[in-house]
């Protein structure tokens, strides 16, 4: 068995982040990143549908430690494991992910006062165990061996090929086929206009629509104020200027729906022309009651008004051969089905978690400051945000846990728990007030959250930094088991 003082689950955007932040916050610590895959990059090295990209801007998706500094506001997936690929080389990150194990369960020892984690390598069938003091869970919260494919009637009576984005095959030929994009979220709408170059026709069909907002695919500005002034220093004021502006747009769409709904639907039928039917860009629900769905110069748009791409609003009633036969009545001809119908929300990476050999269940607990988990001994999940780019919790997340193993070397301790002493829990989910549908479909499986702070996950970054970066590690909530086996708690 090897031990370490930190065990990161996950080489993705947050496992790369927080080694980052071990290896320069605290260089004394031993750590390892165990990666299921066979190489880093967590969503980034496993969607490979046409067109994949980022639906954040990079300037704020993008490592506050080490910034992104290309103009391009929406990068392709590749891009963006290559800058992963380039961080952990650079910090020294690369040398200590061990690829190709996938995680089983995690038990906590009291007695040790460590985590013992057990991991099967795919490759041999070999099980293997590894000991830390500290255990950090890296893994998102979806689960990569499936996307969500709802139960389409008569699916089976459809005479096509059937594809989900989440597995996409490098062998599929769409040249003259008609293709039908079931969705309408940000996999769908990143699809279509790509298809489009392919296909002979792509139809998208949604059962209701999406907010879509149009953004330049290029920051003019900052590549001019690049040109005067150092270039670091450019990219850093974009990447606050964009922080503000995203969290703006969701504040205002929450203060003032009425006038976002409106702004948000007129910028569309601009980009549509006046002969579009808006009803397939008229969404029932309120801006940020689900996820905003941004497109690079406007090139959803462009497709439909070419003609290479369409909409449909409507359910599926069942298949004919090639005909999708929809609740309206209509017919849709298609070749090739694609799924883009969501993601399966998994916990920690589906890690069975037990503490002194009991069940700890997540449903069942809240999470501490949108990072630790209640009750849960020397263990973190690192979840970015909803509404903003997931990397800017990411960073925070990375930086606290920093201050909080500093603050245990400093106080001799060796054990923290997080406990819940007024009774703060809700039957409310850490994910929120969203509806989008993974979502909707994962609130029984993921942590609770309180009625007050800590309990309460804000999604409100200027918040956020200050609670992880600047309030006392030692709030009298977080309590500490000593070396000693004493109890230090307020």
């Amino acid at each position: 068995m090897e031990n370490f003082d930190v065990l990161i689950i996950g080489a993705g955007v947050s496992g790369v982040g927080m080694a980052c932040a071990l290896s320069t916050e605290c260089p004394s610590k031993t750590y390892a990143i165990l990666e299921r895959r066979e190489r880093l990059g967590g969503t980034w090295d496993l969607f490979d549908y046409p067109g994949v990209r980022s639906d954040s801007d990079m300037l704020t998706y993008g490592y506050r430690f080490r910034p992104w500094q290309d103009a391009k506001v929406l990068a392709a997936g590749q891009t963006i494991r290559d800058y992963l690929a380039e961080t952990a080389k650079e910090y020294g990150v690369d040398r200590h992910i061990r690829y190709g194990l996938k995680i089983s369960r995690a038990d906590w020892s009291q007695t040790q006062r460590r985590w013992t984690v057990t991991a099967i390598s795919e490759a041999s069938g070999e099980t293997r165990r590894f000991s830390c003091a500290q255990l950090v869970m890296s893994t998102g919260y979806y689960n990569y061996d499936a996307g969500y494919t709802p139960a389409f009637p008569g699916i089976g009576r459809f005479a096509g090929e059937v594809v989900h984005p989440q597995h996409w095959p490098k062998d599929i030929e769409l040249g003259g086929k008609r293709v039908v994009v079931v969705g309408s979220g940000a996999t769908a709408i990143t699809l279509v206009p790509n298809l489009a170059r392919l296909a002979a026709h792509v139809t998208m069909l949604q059962r209701s629509p999406t907010y879509v907002l149009s953004v330049p695919s290029r920051d003019a500005l900052t590549e001019k104020l690049s040109r005067i002034m150092p270039r670091r220093w450019a990219f850093a004021l974009a990447r606050r200027r964009n922080t503000a502006l995203a969290g703006w747009i969701y504040k205002a769409s929450r203060k003032w729906p009425h006038k976002m709904r409106n702004f948000l639907i007129a910028q569309a039928g601009k980009h549509l022309g006046s002969t579009a039917d808006m009803a397939h860009f008229t969404p029932a629900y309120m801006p940020w009651d689900q996820r905003l769905c941004i497109v690079p110069d406007a090139d959803l748009f462009k497709a439909l008004r070419s003609g290479k791409a369409s909409v449909v609003t409507d359910h599926i009633a069942g298949f004919d051969g090639t005909k999708i036969v929809l609740r309206s009545g209509a017919e849709l001809e298609a070749d090739v089905l694609i799924t883009a119908t969501g993601l399966n929300v998994q916990v920690f990476g589906g890690t069975e978690i037990f503490v002194d050999g009991e069940r700890y269940e997540p449903r069942q607990h809240m999470l501490y400051k949108g990072v630790l988990l209640e009750g849960l001994p020397n263990f973190a999940w690192i979840v970015g945000y909803t509404n903003l780019s997931w990397t800017l919790k990411s960073d925070l997340a990375a930086s606290y846990l920093c201050r909080l193993y500093k603050h245990m070397d400093d106080t001799s301790s060796a054990v923290f728990r997080a406990r819940d002493e007024h009774g703060c829990r809700l039957e409310e989910s850490v994910m929120g007030n969203l509806t989008s549908g993974y979502i909707t479909r994962a609130k029984d499986a993921m942590p609770r959250q309180g009625r007050q702070a800590p309990w309460r996950v804000t999604h409100h970054y200027p918040s956020d930094k200050v609670t992880l970066l600047d309030d006392a590690v030692d709030d009298g909530i977080l309590s500490f088991e000593r070396q000693q086996q004493e109890v230090c708690t307020r």
